[in-house]
């Protein structure tokens, strides 16, 4: 009864938008300055990156209980970083089924695991679907877990400098949980890969 209180509360009380004005836009991000009501009966105002593209992130499992991950400087961070091969697939703005949308980001996913790791894989199974953060951004992410995997090379692209890694799921798993890896996607994958497959950390 408590959890139904709370899905009525959240319906009763909105937020209103009173206006709202692009004040940057490039092809992965939109900038938005919104007026709004906040449900308190509060006015105020919100920032909103509207994200053009869906982060699409892969964990490539092999048949050893290794995976792959793929390290790179980020510029907003302007440190390294450890993560699971990812990228972004546009899904925003188009006319398309739930069953049309799902097969582009699996499109999208196969792109990205052999552009970063030149991996390809027979299955892929998704693992999480989150917000990034939803407190100033609308991204959506989804994770696959890839097995069945087949070697290539691979072709960044040409704004990555790429460190592509093998390495035992446990030591990745180390890696979320004593937070020398900090990306959202990357960390709650591996996390609840480990969950899902406990044997995977030697349980």
């Amino acid at each position: 009864m408590e959890h139904d209180s709370e899905n009525s509360n959240a319906k009763a009380s909105r937020w209103t938008r009173r206006s709202q004005a692009v004040v940057y836009d490039n092809p992965w991000i939109r900038v938005e300055h919104h007026e709004v009501t906040a449900p308190t009966g509060v006015d105020t105002i919100y920032g909103l990156v509207h994200m053009h593209n869906t982060a699409v992130g892969i964990i490539p499992l092999d048949e050893d209980n290794h995976i792959w991950l793929v390290g790179q400087l980020r510029y907003p961070l302007d440190a390294w970083s450890w993560e699971v091969p990812m990228g972004g697939v546009k899904t925003a703005g188009l006319e398309q089924t739930a069953d049309e949308q799902q097969r582009r980001l699996l499109d999208g996913a196969a792109r990205e695991l052999t552009e970063e790791t030149g991996l390809s894989a027979e299955r892929y199974t998704e693992l999480v679907r989150l917000h990034t953060s939803n407190c100033v951004t609308d991204e959506v992410g989804v994770v696959y877990l890839a097995e069945g995997l087949t070697h290539a090379a691979p072709t960044p692209d040409p704004t990555e400098q790429l460190t592509v890694k093998r390495l035992p799921f446990v030591e990745a798993w180390t890696m979320a949980m004593n937070g020398s890896m900090s990306d959202a996607l990357s960390v709650a994958a591996i996390l609840k890969l480990g969950i899902l497959r406990p044997h995977l950390l030697g349980s």
